[in-house]
């Protein structure tokens, strides 16, 4: 490991011990290594007194190219927050759990001994997610720039108590008019997130799939569907309110209801970083608690 690049929550914590730790045993551990810290957690850093490691450089949102690994310390917000960071950087994520379920993580902070020297050693996998492309197109056809969303989008309703009417079109044909509080699109890898407390099937990562689940349909009938992610979707809104909300990996923010919402599969994918040995089934029953 030549370069590694850290990431963390900036939340008030309870761990700073478990912390301290973690970053003495990087810099004790990967001594020869450049290490560069998101400026934003090193400010959190300097006010909790946790020293930087010796020599650490400070970057602003993204580091160099030349990072051969990312880690975000936080829970799965942070995690989210640190792959928006990077967006299409070909530098992988690991995801150390400080949160409160962490289910995107590799490992948990009280596990520092083993994982630095698992990432010292190179012995870490890199499996590949699918992002969704995300563009919101007004009333006139103009187009605004392109987000991308590894776990969901969502269209929900707002400063109303009325439901919203989400007009899908798939692959250029009607599909559905949601009656509901909104609308679900989910990833594989965020079918364990809003999706499955909507009521939406968990999905095995590597499944090339995308589920639809309406938020509090109005009729029962209108039930999560499970469509290929090479689809083209198409949201139309009707709203009593002039604006819903488009929440994407949990960050919302109001629309237009007259503007449209178009959804592919992102061209390039996320690189996730694990630690050998663990996998996706051991994952649902260690967070899941299945079998408990």
């Amino acid at each position: 490991m030549n370069h590694l690049a850290i990431y963390g929550s900036t939340e008030p914590r309870t761990d700073l011990s478990l912390l301290d730790n973690l970053l003495r045993t990087i810099a004790r551990r990967l001594a020869g290594c450049a290490i560069t810290i998101e400026h934003s957690f090193a400010d959190f850093l300097h006010r909790t007194g946790i020293p930087l490691p010796e020599g650490a450089e400070i970057f602003d949102v993204r580091p160099s190219e030349a990072a051969e690994l990312a880690l975000s310390i936080g829970g799965d917000g942070t995690f989210l927050s640190t792959v928006h960071m990077l967006a299409d950087s070909p530098t992988p994520v690991m995801g150390i759990n400080s949160g409160h379920l962490g289910y995107l993580s590799a490992a948990e902070m009280s596990e520092a001994a083993e994982l630095v020297d698992a990432i010292a050693r190179g012995d870490y996998l890199t499996r590949q997610r699918s992002l969704l492309a995300v563009t919101v197109i007004d009333p006139d056809g103009t187009e605004q720039p392109v987000r991308y969303g590894l776990n969901e989008v969502a269209v929900l309703r707002r400063d109303t108590a009325s439901m919203i009417t989400v007009d899908a079109t798939l692959n250029g044909q009607c599909l559905a008019s949601y009656h509901a509080d909104g609308l679900i699109v989910s990833t594989p890898t965020g079918s364990t997130a809003y999706n499955l407390s909507a009521g939406g099937p968990i999905a095995a990562p590597d499944t090339g799939i995308w589920i639809i689940t309406p938020v509090a349909p109005h009729t029962l009938n209108m039930r999560p569907l499970v469509v290929a992610d090479t689809s083209s979707l198409s949201l139309g809104i009707e709203s009593r309110s002039d604006t819903v909300l488009l929440s994407i990996d949990g960050k919302a923010t109001p629309i237009a209801a007259s503007r449209r919402i178009a959804i592919a599969k992102a061209a390039h994918r996320l690189k996730l970083a694990l630690l050998p040995g663990r996998n996706f089934i051991d994952t649902l029953r260690t967070k899941l608690l299945w079998g408990v």
